[in-house]
């Protein structure tokens, strides 16, 4: 673990590069190692069967992927009506490779009127940073130059993903 846990209540929390299940369980130990109540955003399905109530216990809010649902602004809602939240976010949106990342965790934190923390989960170097505290400026395009500047060299668990 690098870095000190910054001194903020609300925060969109970007967990980045995410290219295996592993990332996630690294991600919970991450927070128990800072002593923080983690919520992440997860496939509505991983929530369902026998042992959703355990994902749903670990701090997941189920996403329903399949409709037009207002993610973003469900999320900037959940922020308003929370003294403390950290929203881990992955910026992909998924395991497989992208060549952009989705944008939703950077209208969240802008929305919700907070910074966006990032956290760089390196294979590379076996390391979890907590990298820099971003307060978004409303350019997008500059601000995400910025932020992806932080991941160039982190190398995901697939590495052929990364």
């Amino acid at each position: 673990m690098r870095g000190d846990w910054p001194a903020i209540d609300k925060m969109v929390l970007v967990a980045a590069p995410h290219t295996s299940n592993w990332d996630g369980l690294n991600m919970l130990s991450a927070a128990g190692y800072y002593r923080i109540r983690l919520r992440w955003m997860g496939k509505k399905t991983l929530t369902q069967g026998p042992f959703g109530w355990i994902i749903k216990a670990l701090g997941c809010v189920p996403i329903d992927r399949s409709g037009s649902n207002d993610v973003v602004q469900a999320m900037r809602d959940a922020f308003a009506a929370s003294d403390r939240m950290v929203l881990a976010i992955p910026p992909e949106g998924t395991r497989s490779r992208v060549s952009e990342w989705k944008s939703g965790f950077y209208h969240i934190a802008v929305g919700a009127g907070v910074p966006i923390v990032l956290s760089v989960l390196d294979y590379g170097t076996r390391t979890m940073s907590i990298a820099a505290v971003i307060h978004p400026s409303g350019d997008y395009d500059a601000d995400i130059r910025i932020i992806r500047s932080f991941y160039a060299k982190a190398v995901g668990k697939h590495r052929a993903k990364t």
